[in-house]
């Protein structure tokens, strides 16, 4: 029997990795051997997007001090891969085709889970660790950028990054929006060569208004109700001042996916002519999904909540379509998998089941400690049930 584990993280309980192997482990010690087991961790862009891509295609991490998102120093990897090692549908999604590619993750550099909670604004926060890890990858001859932009703590434009490049935009200091209003021009210069970016991404939200990056995901990073407004116009502003400056048309502030992690996405894109790239679908391919999703019997996926957000056709839910699609077998397993959400799943894909693997009235501390652990046993005990019970 073939195995295939394919989990998104669970949110501060488990990465993605560790998941597959509880899952696998599991399914180990209910069904011995013979089995085959695989696993594939997912990402769609945040947490695990660096290690998890760079892994996979048999590349090596360095680790680098850099100015984290309220500009202390934090360790972030930097994933090196040469593109010869990922599947040709991954290499035309991302325009290049061989060559040394350098792998940024947003969430280990500016990341809202490095931000503590009362601590979290994005009027604070600055993406400057992305540029400082832009410029170590250049000097490093890159010759392409790819950047995860999931999980950001950040609603700078960008301008941290850009201003780790030589861009200058305050008379003294770092520059975050909190100081934006001080920002009466736009001076210095990049002087790098910088090699084509790619960024992860699988949000459309523009830049600005009521789907906007401050009215969507402002909240989450700890803007305020009565705050959107005016940060919204503030981040307008500055945004017409960066497309002066680098003498681009200001309808880029209503392209597709400019306000994703806080308009980072923008920004390098007035700055170097940035691509989006579907994450899910470079992922997929990245990983051989549908390859390995097709040779397997089972699929075994999940993540730390399943509810109706999740139903959006990214990570697990997408796995399930995917399977159902190759007549695979599919189990989707959650810290906690809402009823309504796991009843829309049948309802698509029947013969498909879904569980929680948390035991009812566990306090969530506890619940996330004991994640790995609990998924272990469900998969064991579901498993014993489906393939050696007895009628």
């Amino acid at each position: 029997m073939k195995i295939l584990a394919a989990f998104d993280k669970f949110k501060d309980a488990m990465p993605a990795g560790s998941a597959c192997d509880a899952a696998l482990s599991g399914a180990l010690e209910a069904l011995g051997e013979p089995l085959t087991l695989s696993h594939a961790p997912l990402t769609d862009g945040g947490e695990g997007f660096c290690p998890i891509l760079t892994q996979a295609a048999s590349g090596y991490m360095e680790h680098h001090k850099v100015s984290g998102p309220l500009g202390e120093e934090v360790d972030s990897p930097l994933g090196w891969v040469n593109l010869e090692q990922i599947p040709e549908s991954a290499c035309k999604l991302l325009g290049s085709k061989k060559g040394k590619l350098a792998i940024i993750e947003m969430a280990s550099v500016a990341g809202l889970e490095q931000v503590p909670n009362a601590q979290r604004h994005p009027k604070h926060c600055t993406t400057r660790g992305v540029g400082e890890l832009i410029r170590i990858a250049v000097a490093e001859e890159a010759d392409a950028i790819l950047l995860g932009i999931g999980g950001s703590a950040t609603s700078d434009l960008g301008l941290g990054a850009l201003e780790a490049l030589g861009l200058q935009f305050c008379p003294s200091g770092q520059v975050t929006p909190a100081q934006w209003p001080a920002i009466e021009q736009i001076t210095g210069n990049i002087e790098l060569t910088i090699p084509p970016i790619y960024i992860a991404c699988d949000v459309d939200n523009p830049l600005l208004g009521t789907r906007g990056a401050a009215a969507v995901y402002g909240p989450q990073k700890g803007l305020k109700p009565d705050e959107i407004e005016a940060f919204d116009g503030a981040s307008e502003r500055v945004a017409k001042q960066l497309c002066e400056f680098f003498n681009q048309p200001e309808c880029t502030l209503r392209a597709s996916g400019s306000g994703a992690a806080g308009g980072i996405g923008f920004g390098l894109n007035v700055a170097f002519g940035s691509n989006y790239v579907a994450g899910f679908e470079l992922v997929t391919a990245w990983l051989d999904l549908s390859s390995k999703i097709k040779e397997a019997d089972l699929v075994l996926t999940g993540e730390g909540k399943f509810d109706n957000s999740s139903l959006a056709g990214k990570g697990p839910y997408a796995l399930l379509a995917a399977a159902y699609s190759s007549d695979t077998s599919a189990i989707l397993l959650a810290g906690l998998a809402e009823d309504e959400a796991a009843q829309t799943v049948r309802d698509r894909f029947p013969g498909t089941a879904v569980y929680s693997i948390t035991p009812e009235g566990t306090p969530l501390a506890e619940a996330l400690k004991l994640a790995p652990d609990f998924l272990k046993q469900k998969v064991t005990e579901v498993l014993q049930t489906l393939y050696t019970h007895d009628g």
